[in-house]
């Protein structure tokens, strides 16, 4: 299953600055440079840096559980998959690495459920699968009862299975906090019934404790984000309003965030400094949660399986 499409569009809205550039904020992770780094040798291996390490044990019960935003990237062979690997052998690959997966393509395209199940059949026991909710839920803010319908329903082989753990619903920077917007959660909420649910805010209009009260009272966890620290933007705070935490990180890259610049705004590579501020934080989550899940959404060149690694050596170094 094709889980590589273009980036959300409707997500880019910019800032209403009065025409001004965002402001930033300046920490010791934030000065470096922002140039695309390298691309590792075509090893074989995940990344050579890493090669003399072996891959962390994971099991089944694991409370802490890593893994990145998609995974059928063609630019990853090469970089996390080994050369030449079809993208049919991409997952079965991926499952040795990492415990869970955060599906994407369901934001673009909702999938027959024979594609889903054909997904579900390359994972083994034990695998965690966490799926995005459509787009005309989230970014269109249309309530459509055949379109959600189609969406439960592609869900199911994966919660037949016994691996399907929640369903994302990631809003863009438009969507603010007021009545409207209140109800369109409580709307997904009911129509959603059978599954966790998992909120990402993007304006900062929701990082406010009236947020996170409600979010538990309507039974809606909340999803813990990690992007530049630019005016408008929702900051990273740690809160728990569900039994399983949830944190993902799109980089901090400042220059393209809101379009301004020449690339990808998840082009971007966590230095081992900026993943270890969230080592004690994720950990002292995980104290209060059931579960944490962890997702890097910085995807450009197998970015986000390298920083996905490194954060699993640097959680089981602290344990």
């Amino acid at each position: 299953m094709d889980d590589q499409p273009p980036r959300d569009p409707s997500s880019l809205d910019p800032p209403d600055l009065k025409g001004s550039l965002p402001r930033r904020e300046t920490s010791a992770g934030s000065e470096r440079s922002r140039r695309p780094m390298p691309a590792p040798a075509q090893t074989g291996l995940p990344f050579p840096e890493l090669a003399a390490t072996p891959p962390p044990a994971w099991n089944p019960d694991q409370r802490i559980l890593v893994g990145t935003s998609g995974y059928s990237f063609a630019d990853w062979v090469g970089s996390f998959y080994p050369p030449r690997t079809p993208r049919s052998e991409m997952l079965p690959y991926y499952t040795e690495h990492f415990p869970a997966v955060e599906v994407n393509s369901t934001f673009y395209r909702t999938p027959a459920p024979r594609m889903m199940e054909q997904m579900e059949k390359k994972t083994p026991a034990g695998f965690h699968f966490l799926v995005k909710a459509p787009q005309s839920l989230t970014h269109e803010r249309r309530v459509d009862s055949e379109s959600i319908a189609a969406f439960r329903d592609c869900l199911e082989p994966l919660r037949i299975a016994g691996k399907l753990d929640g369903v994302l619903l990631q809003f863009p920077w438009s969507f603010k906090s007021d009545l409207k917007s209140w109800r369109l959660l409580e709307i997904a909420r009911r129509e959603l019934t059978a599954v966790p649910l998992f909120v990402e805010f993007r304006h900062v209009s929701w990082a406010q404790p009236e947020t996170f009260t409600r979010l538990r009272d309507q039974a809606l966890g909340y999803c813990v984000v990690d992007e530049p620290r630019l005016e408008g933007l929702m900051p990273p705070v740690v809160e728990l309003t569900s039994p399983a935490g949830y944190v993902r990180f799109h980089g901090r890259n400042y220059a393209n965030w809101w379009g301004r610049g020449h690339g990808d705004r998840y082009d971007y590579l966590y230095s081992d400094a900026e993943l270890r501020e969230w080592v004690g934080k994720i950990h002292d989550l995980s104290a209060r949660a059931e579960k944490v899940y962890v997702f890097f959404n910085n995807c450009h060149a197998g970015q986000a399986a390298r920083n996905a690694q490194l954060m699993q050596q640097l959680l089981l170094a602290e344990a």
